[in-house]
């Protein structure tokens, strides 16, 4: 009966070391995304999801090891969203997700920033278009913002008409 009972639980040093696994798991994969760079996570694909998803089966005995107790897989996930919140939180944070890119500037690609986040050429061309704007030309800046996204500002502002309030019958 106690044999099923630390089963279930755990026991105290099992436990310990799932903790210790889970944050050093944890920092591990944080560095690893952050060199894989700010569009990773920012809108994937499908192959990008599938890539999360199995990143996340990879590591899993790598943070719980032998411990299948409910109490270890709790421990984990405890930990996790504290890390998270302290990483959330710190000065580190900055450091972690980067700092917006200047992909266009004045209607001029800049190539280097374009290589050096690994966006494509078709990439920034189609963030482009979802803002209205068919030439770069027409652009003043284009941003990787530290989410993924990437943000168009136009070289002009948009033309804004005038409405012209009519009285309708209804309203007499």
């Amino acid at each position: 009966m106690n044999e099923a009972l630390i089963q279930t639980l755990g026991d105290g040093v099992t436990l310990l070391f799932t903790a210790l696994r889970v944050a050093v798991v944890y920092v591990g994969l944080l560095l690893l995304l952050r060199l894989a760079g700010k569009r990773t996570l920012g809108q994937m694909t499908p192959f990008d999801l599938l890539t999360l998803l199995l990143l996340s089966n990879a590591v899993q005995n790598a943070m719980i090891g032998p411990d299948n107790s409910l109490t270890g897989g709790l421990l984990a996930a405890a930990i996790l969203l504290l890390l998270n919140r302290a990483v959330a939180s710190s000065p580190l944070r900055q450091h972690l997700e980067g700092r917006p890119t200047l992909l266009i500037q004045n209607g001029q690609i800049l190539h280097e920033a374009l290589r050096r986040e690994g966006i494509k050429l078709e990439e920034l061309e189609a963030a482009l278009r979802e803002h209205g704007v068919s030439r770069t030309e027409q652009v003043a800046s284009a941003v990787l913002e530290i989410d993924g996204t990437i943000s168009v500002v136009p070289s002009q502002e948009p033309t804004v008409h005038k409405v012209r309030h009519i009285k309708s019958s209804r309203n007499r």
